[in-house]
């Protein structure tokens, strides 16, 4: 499927109300279709990997055309320069997101931009660090909890970052560390209450938020299982 192609379907596609909905769940509604993740999925699968036309759908700034961009990209093709350009122009949260589900956290150098990105100032650049972590911790089943541990300590030490994307993204990292394995399930709850010992109303409600679920009778059961299973 061809560039132009691409986006005569998006635009046949948009759908100004969902557009208004997107806004109200603090989604960047400029250069915004309205489009459907389930519809850009399936644009996806009929187009398959195209390294090139996902720079030029993430060139044209169009919201739903960047998203699609990140579903169509080769990670084995992304470099450290195209991450390092692309986190720049995230302004909306779901844009971060799917860039780091979909494309980043399959690249060869997602851990090095992880530990980078969260030292980022600007707020969405920060999120991609946090965001980058959360979906290492979910996809990447070969690396081992001490490789996770590191991560731990760089929660903690930005968890007092009021901003509200920052915040979402830091606890994000921590929950989905914390249901990766026993060991590191009891890690994560030991980091979650230093981290509530901060004097920081956004560090206070990730610890919170973070032991609520970390410590649930569904997830404890889940992570036995899951132990139980390596073990045999």
């Amino acid at each position: 499927m061809q560039y132009e192609d691409i986006l005569r379907r998006l635009k046949l596609l948009s759908n100004p109300k969902a557009v208004e909905g997107m806004a109200r769940f603090g989604i960047n509604p400029e250069n915004t279709y309205g489009v459907s993740i389930p519809n850009l999925r399936k644009i996806a699968k009929e187009t398959g990997k195209d390294h090139l036309l996902a720079q030029q759908l993430w060139a044209s700034g169009i919201h739903e055309a960047q998203i699609l961009a990140s579903m169509i990209d080769d990670p084995d093709q992304v470099t450290e320069k195209q991450m390092d350009l692309w986190i720049k122009d995230f302004n909306s949260w779901d844009v971060c997101d799917q860039c780091c589900m979909n494309l980043f956290s399959k690249t060869p150098i997602a851990w090095k931009k992880a530990v980078e990105w969260v030292k980022r100032e600007k707020e969405f650049e920060k999120r991609a660090g946090f965001a980058l972590m959360a979906c290492l911790a979910w996809y990447d089943r070969k690396s081992s909890d001490t490789n996770f541990s590191v991560f731990l300590s760089m929660i903690k030490q930005e968890s007092s970052d009021n901003r509200n994307y920052v915040k979402k993204a830091v606890n994000w990292a921590l929950r989905n560390i914390g249901k990766r394995s026993l060991n590191l399930n009891q890690q994560a709850v030991e980091t979650a209450k230093e981290i509530q010992k901060i004097d920081s109303k956004s560090a206070k409600w990730i610890a919170s938020d973070a032991i609520r679920e970390l410590t649930s009778e569904e997830v404890q059961k889940r992570l036995i299982k899951i132990n139980e299973i390596y073990k045999q």
